[in-house]
């Protein structure tokens, strides 16, 4: 009797503790840890969202950058803090294709996270140095194939964007190029301005003022309908490279066991940011736009993990280029 009465004591203690703390949350900072460096497209989208969510929290998230491996390190830090909701990842498609561009990582992308929401879907824009010889996508399709094994293509390292940007192209046009791989967006692009290299696929919320500036030329989106920002510049579809349409989402994470109340709070917090005036329209001047408060919640970026998962690996093991 005794054994059942105290028993029953541990069962309302649990059931009331739960609540209690995801009344009490947050409490304190919350750091939002963003696996790239600082400046780059993912810590762009982080700080845009951290102000807007610190506001509604009332409590500060602070972007850490943890950068390496492709996005790796920092997802792994993430995988293996406390799962008290003080520690969260923004992380981009990155997400879903190390679990097959990294045959051994020290965490299992699907299982060692819980899920907050998605945040965006970028653009990519297919570039090259501003006196690359082709006029227009058709040009430089044609110039790509006759000169492949002659021509640099950047990229801000295995995983980053640019990388499966680039990949996709060399693969959607049949022609393997001399692949540049670089410590971050920042230096890839810093040497296509300086035309050190010559083409580079990257998010418009990296490219966009280069672009608008005219110090590097552009050929294509690889969205299915252009975009306002650029309308005059085709996709990539247009030109016949169907396999060519992708976008960059950016997805928000915590570490496995994280309390359901908690992320249902960030979600909420995350939705409120996403529907601020202020980032609608940081976002527009970047090419892209907040995701819906129907994908900024943890159901909807886990169905988009699992289905990028899916999606990549055959791409990547077509390719045979593993980061280990």
């Amino acid at each position: 009797m005794a054994f059942k009465k105290l028993f029953g004591a541990l069962i309302g203690a649990t059931m009331l503790t739960a609540p209690a703390f995801a009344q009490g949350y947050p409490e304190r900072q919350i750091s939002m840890v963003v696996p790239f460096s600082a400046g780059g497209p993912t810590d762009t989208v982080a700080r845009l969202v951290a102000e807007k969510m610190s506001a509604d929290l009332g409590q500060q998230i602070v972007v850490e950058n943890v950068g390496g491996a492709g996005g790796t390190l920092g997802a792994g830090q993430v995988a293996k803090a406390d799962p008290d909701g003080y520690t969260v990842l923004l992380h981009h498609i990155g997400m879903a294709t190390s679990a097959t561009l990294y045959r051994n990582l020290a965490y299992d992308t699907l299982n060692a996270f819980e899920y907050v929401g998605l945040v965006t879907e970028v653009p990519m824009v297919v570039v090259a140095r501003k006196d690359f010889e082709p006029a227009d996508f058709k040009g430089f399709m044609d110039y790509v194939k006759a000169n492949g094994d002659k021509l640099t293509l950047a990229n801000a390292g295995i995983g980053a964007a640019s990388h499966l940007c680039g990949m996709l192209l060399m693969q959607s046009l049949g022609t393997p190029l001399v692949t540049v791989p670089y410590k971050g967006t920042g230096p890839a692009m810093t040497d296509l301005l300086g035309g050190q290299v010559d083409i580079m696929c990257d998010q418009t919320t990296n490219t966009t003022q280069q672009i608008q500036g005219g110090t590097i030329k552009a050929y294509a989106v690889t969205t299915p309908e252009r975009l306002p920002l650029f309308p005059d510049l085709p996709t990539a579809k247009e030109s016949g490279l169907d396999s060519l349409e992708f976008a960059i989402w950016h997805g928000i994470y915590t570490p496995k066991g994280t309390p359901a109340e908690v992320n249902e709070r960030l979600s909420k917090a995350l939705q409120a940011a996403l529907a601020d005036d202020g980032v609608i329209k940081a976002m527009a001047e970047l090419g892209t736009a907040p995701s819906p408060a129907a994908d900024a919640t943890p159901a909807a970026l886990k169905a988009k993990l699992e289905s990028e998962i899916t999606r990549w690996k055959p791409v990547i093991d077509a390719a045979g280029v593993y980061a280990d």
